[in-house]
Order: C-alpha cells, then structure tokens, then sequence
C-alpha cells in the first residue's frame, strides 16, 4: 500500500497528515480555515484517495502558514507514498467545470518542481482564506512533492467555482498520474529514474 503518516511542527503550526493512496475513504480535514477544508476534501474525493489532515496554526496573523506548511508537509507525503515511482502513468491533465467556470490542471511526477499558475481571482477573500494563498499552497506541494504542475483557470467570474474547478482538475490530474498501469515496466522514463 502507498500510504505515508507524519507531522510538522514549528513555531508557527502543528500539523498531521496521513494519506493513502490506494484506498478511498471519506476524507478528515481540519485545518481551522474553513474554506481551505472544503478545497482539501473536494481534492480528496477526486484524487480518490484516503487524506486525514488535522492542523492547528496561527490563524489570528492569517491563514498563510497554515496553508504554506499544509502543502509543504502534504507534498512530502506524496513523495514518500509514491517511493519509486513503479508502473505509475506518470501523467495526468484535467479540466474540470464549476458552472460557469472551467479550471485546467497537468501534472508531470517527474522528480522535479515546477509550478504554473494561471488565474486571476476577483474577490480577494472567502472566508477567512485569502484566495492569493491558492497559488502558495500549488507552490508549496510542486516544490515538496518534486512534481511539474500547470494550474489555469480558463474562464469564469466566480471566485470560489474558479478555486474550487482548481482543487477538483488537480485531484483528477493527479489520480491519473499515481494510477499504476500494468503496461508500464518499472519506471516510466528513459533516465530509468523519476
């Protein structure tokens, strides 16, 4: 089974995670910044793997840290699930439409980070998120998972459909890299590493 469990802690936030990858159950998040949550859930769900979050930060500064070191520690985790890298597809790319917006998202588990961002959002906070944070927390899971990531929100007006099309097209981008395929041999790349 690729599953992975570990916490972080600093001066700022005390954060568990534990995720599988190969089993689906409902997913148990709280991180303390409400919308953040329900982004997180939405990935799992369409990512189809099992995730339980659990951090406690400084909320009263804002969000920013618990978010920033949510994506750090969940993008370490993926690293250390995925292990080798075995028989994976490798790739995955998505679009997702939230009424009337459509969010865009490629994924290269390539062993190296690169991030992406292409979207503009209107309204500047849902919640207690600051919506700048949802390109700090792709960027915080690109650098720590070593992953490529291309996120883009094609059109739309509603911040929170834009934001949500985001989570859901990266859930799906990234279930379809981690699936194993039995046509693959070992690692898929001619380096023979990933």
């Amino acid at each position: 089974m690729r599953q992975a469990k570990r916490s972080r802690n600093t001066a700022e936030t005390e954060i568990t995670i534990a995720l599988n990858l190969d089993e689906e159950t409902p997913a148990s998040i709280d991180t303390g910044v409400g919308f953040f949550d329900h982004m997180l859930i939405l990935f799992a769900k369409h990512s189809r793997i099992s995730l339980n979050v659990k951090a406690t930060g400084d909320t009263y500064v804002d969000a920013h840290h618990t978010v920033e070191d949510v994506g750090i520690l969940l993008g370490e985790l993926f690293s250390e699930a995925l292990a080798e890298k075995q028989g994976i597809n490798r790739y995955g790319t998505a679009f997702v439409p939230m009424d009337e917006a459509l969010g865009f998202a490629s994924i290269d588990l390539s062993g190296r980070s690169y991030l992406v961002f292409d979207a503009a959002f209107e309204n500047p906070k849902l919640g207690d998120f600051d919506t700048e944070l949802t390109e700090e927390f792709f960027q915080a899971v690109a650098n720590n998972a070593k992953l490529n990531l291309h996120v883009r929100v094609l059109y739309g007006t509603n911040t929170h459909h834009k934001i949500e099309a985001l989570f859901k097209a990266f859930g799906r981008a990234f279930r379809e890299a981690i699936t194993i395929n039995p046509d693959i041999q070992g690692i898929n790349s001619t380096k023979g590493v990933l």
